[in-house]
């Protein structure tokens, strides 16, 4: 598994600025949060999701190749960082 927070570098109100996502070993995503600069969080998992946000149905690139486009800004992140955003936001 791995863990990434990303963040989206753009102008739109009601698109996520920062993608944070729990990534299996297929390189798939478990589970993802979207924050937007209006309020609006949603989350994804393979249970439930929020109205707009859903799982990818593609393979998430290595940060390296993320970081590659100018619009993207990634780190890794720990399993606790995550599973605490988790907690915090998902009901």
């Amino acid at each position: 598994m791995r863990y990434i927070d990303v963040e989206w570098i753009h102008d739109l109100e009601d698109e996520p600025f920062r993608l944070v996502s729990e990534i299996g070993d297929d390189n798939f995503e478990l589970r993802k949060l979207e924050f937007c600069r209006n309020g609006k969080l949603g989350f994804a998992s393979g249970e439930t999701h929020t109205e707009n946000t859903m799982l990818g149905i593609a393979e998430v690139p290595q940060l390296e190749e993320i970081n590659s486009d100018v619009e993207f800004q990634g780190i890794s992140i720990s399993k606790q960082e995550f599973e605490q955003l988790w907690q915090k936001y998902v009901p």
